[in-house]
Formats: C-alpha cells, sequence, structure tokens
C-alpha cells in the first residue's frame, strides 16, 4: 500500500512534471492578484490565447517558440491598449475582439504547415513530456517575474488600486503598466510548455480569486495565493496519475474546488457577521 502511494515519485517523467509546477506556481500566483485586484482577468486570457499565432510564426523562422510567444502577447497588448484608447468601444471588447482574431489567424497557420509539434501540446500543454531545456527556460523567467513583482510589490499595488494616485505621487505609470504587460506575456510563455495556452488562464486567475475571498490584507493575500498554487499542482499532478487523467486539466479542477470551497466559506462568514449585526440592532 505505502510503495503504491509513492509510486508516481519513481517515474523520471512525474518528478520533472512537479518541479515545472513548482517553478510555474509562484510568478503565476503572484501575478493572479495583482490581475484580479486591477480587474485584468480578461486581459490575461486575451494574451494566454494570443500567443498561438506567434508559436507557428517562430517555428516557420525556425527560432526558439519562446520569443515569438513573447512577441505575439505584446503585440496583443498594445493593439489592445491603442484601440481602446482610440475609439469609443470599451476595453474589454476590444480584448475579446483582438484574441479571437488572433487564436484564429493561429488556428489557420497551424492548418497550412507539417509540424511535430501536436496542436493539443500548445492549447493544454504536456507536462508529462517536460525537457531539461523547457525547466530551464521556465525556471530563469519564472525567477526573474518573481523577484520583479516581490521587489516592487508595493508599486504595483498602488497602481492596481489607483493609477492616478500612482502618478501623483511620482511612480512610473506608463513603465509599470506596460512592465505588467510584459509579465504576463513571459508567464505565458514560461507556463506554455506546461499547462498550455488555455489552462495558463486558469493559473492565472484561480490563486488570485482564493486568496481575495479568504484575507483582506495583501501580504497574506500572495502567501495564500502562491501556498493554493502548489497545493493544488501537487495533488492535480498526483491524482492524475491514479485515475489515468492530463495533469494540466486536474490541476484546474482542483482550483476550481478551492475556489467554490473560499467562497462558500466567505459567504457564511458574511451572512453570520450579518446576523450579529441585526441582532445588536434589535437589542
Amino acid at each position: 500500500m505505502i510503495e503504491a502511494l509513492f509510486l508516481p515519485f519513481q517515474f523520471s517523467f512525474m518528478t520533472k512534471a512537479f518541479y515545472i509546477m513548482l517553478i510555474i506556481s509562484i510568478p503565476t500566483a503572484l501575478l493572479s492578484c495583482y490581475l484580479v485586484l486591477k480587474g485584468w482577468s480578461l486581459m490575461g486570457d486575451a494574451i494566454s490565447h494570443s500567443v498561438l499565432p506567434g508559436v507557428v510564426i517562430a517555428y516557420l523562422l525556425n527560432i526558439p517558440l519562446i520569443i515569438g510567444a513573447f512577441c505575439a502577447g505584446m503585440v496583443c497588448a498594445l493593439a489592445t491598449g491603442f484601440l481602446s484608447e482610440n475609439s469609443r468601444i470599451k476595453q474589454d471588447t476590444v480584448m475579446g475582439i483582438v484574441f479571437s482574431g488572433m487564436f484564429g489567424f493561429g488556428i489557420v497557420l497551424y492548418t497550412k504547415i507539417t509540424t511535430d509539434v501536436h496542436l493539443d501540446h500548445i492549447l493544454f500543454g504536456n507536462m508529462l513530456g517536460i525537457s531539461k531545456s523547457n525547466l530551464w527556460t521556465s525556471g530563469l523567467v519564472s525567477l526573474s517575474i518573481s523577484l520583479i513583482l516581490i521587489a516592487k510589490r508595493k508599486d504595483f499595488l498602488l497602481h492596481s488600486f489607483d493609477p492616478i494616485q500612482a502618478q501623483a505621487a511620482g511612480l512610473p505609470v506608463k513603465l509599470i503598466h506596460y512592465s505588467l504587460l510584459a509579465m504576463i506575456s513571459l508567464t505565458i510563455v514560461a507556463t506554455l510548455s506546461a499547462v498550455g495556452i488555455i489552462l495558463s488562464i486558469g493559473l492565472l486567475i484561480a490563486p488570485g480569486a482564493i486568496a481575495f475571498l479568504l484575507t483582506n490584507r495583501f501580504e497574506k493575500m500572495l502567501i495564500i495565493a502562491v501556498i493554493v498554487t502548489i497545493i493544488s499542482g501537487f495533488l492535480g499532478i498526483y491524482l492524475s496519475f491514479f485515475i489515468d487523467s492530463a495533469p494540466a486539466p486536474t490541476i484546474i479542477l482542483i482550483l476550481t474546488s478551492f475556489f467554490i470551497v473560499a467562497f462558500i466559506k466567505q459567504s457564511l462568514i458574511a451572512r453570520q457577521i450579518s446576523n450579529q449585526i441585526k441582532y445588536q440592532k434589535e437589542r
């Protein structure tokens, strides 16, 4: 029985899956907190879908896929900003148009080429086929983004809550704005080989949403988001081995379960506080 419990750790492809999940958990969790506070969840979704044409073009040009994915993500972010600032259309509408257009363009490009890279691996990741180069690439990107977010967390926090106040305080608002966009693109690139384009958005939203429901303090929110992501990643990969499912969607399902639990807990606490206030008023 005990040997069966430790069976997943005896395979190198499983240990690499655990490593890559640990690596990408920190930057995705930290970024998710800022995206939730800033209301940029759809921006993360838009960029994650928009990297597909960049990946295909990078393959055609025989350059690293990470370069194409990052460039495509930044094109999406910059195009969204330009169109929303120079038209009457709201930003969420513009994002929907841009990311769906770029995603469709990527699908069309992919169907016109012959490649050994399966579309499922691009869309949903290939966590059990992670190579050492993927680990190094994701590790360097994740470390850089994590250090920046931790070192400048107060500046990013003020910008997320009130950009006008941040500008009045002398912060480089535009630099912070585009730095966040660049880090979103880079983080999606870091998660591309593990969870793919579509499921990466779950890692960029769910941890921050869960932490937001569980605490009112931002410092604790960051810690909770990281812990929840690491636990979900470990459980998702571990359970997928025994139930014969793909690790990435299993991880997202566990994150969704944690969100439901956090929502129920927050609702119960809010109802309890409301009942106490009502009782005190009646007295």
